[in-house]
């Protein structure tokens, strides 16, 4: 395949062309070079992408979870139909934003950095972290996975939730969970990032365990969220 490398913005361009398959695994070399040398935000065009096979997902996999282990975002645009009913298939489809246009990607960078912020800086502000009794349980998301581990919470705030478990995963890894938060609003599901894992020898009483960040949450789950923690905080206060 060709990759042509473009900047603007501040943000990387990948123009690709041919077939995403064994013989493709610059993909993941030029992304791991945009990512250190130029920016952590990448935009694929896949209007030149004739064919991607299950090795190519397995490439695109692994060059979309080291752009998340970066902290960084990757989109795409130009998608193909027949492209994206392979990503629909194995479910990409609920992983990778899609643009008509160059234009239309670039601009949903700056759109939700300016939104991301203002809603972190309410949240963090406006709550806390509350300690709450509760079962999570959570695969996943990429690679589709069909097991679901179970943990329990800790303790949960608008942004994210702290739980302990026997399955741990990365600092990086993107999870579909299920929230048992009773006796309202009762099971919610939700993705999220694992962005904290305890260290055993420094934290032996919170060990194993991880702290989770919700991520791309809809706008009916965060209110879920936060009429949840609202009300206990108001029971908290109350004692």
């Amino acid at each position: 395949m060709k990759i042509n490398i473009r900047n603007k913005n501040s943000i990387v361009i990948l123009d690709l062309e041919g077939n995403i398959d064994i013989n493709a695994s610059e993909f993941i070399e030029t992304v791991g070079w945009a990512l250190v040398s130029k920016s952590k935000d990448i935009l694929c065009n896949f209007e030149g992408v004739n064919l991607i096979d299950y090795v190519g997902i397995s490439i695109i996999a692994v060059a979309y979870k080291n752009v998340l282990n970066h902290k960084g975002r990757l989109k795409l645009y130009n998608v193909p139909a027949h492209v994206r009913r392979l990503f629909s298939v194995v479910g990409l489809d609920r992983v990778f934003d899609y643009y008509e246009t160059e234009e239309q990607g670039l601009k949903s960078f700056k759109e939700e950095s300016t939104f991301s912020e203002i809603i972190n800086k309410q949240l963090r502000r406006r709550f806390k972290r509350i300690p709450v009794k509760g079962d999570i349980f959570f695969k996943q998301k990429f690679p589709p996975r069909d097991t679901f581990y179970n943990g329990k919470i800790i303790n949960i705030s608008a942004i994210g939730v702290f739980l302990i478990s026997e399955n741990i995963f990365p600092i990086g890894e993107i999870l579909s969970t299920k929230l048992h938060l009773l006796p309202e609003p009762g099971i919610v599901e939700i993705d999220a990032k694992v962005v904290w894992v305890a260290d055993q020898e420094i934290q032996p009483m919170e060990s194993p365990a991880m702290g989770l960040e919700f991520y791309n949450i809809e706008a009916h789950q965060q209110e879920q969220i936060i009429q949840f923690v609202e009300k206990n905080l108001a029971s908290t206060d109350m004692d």
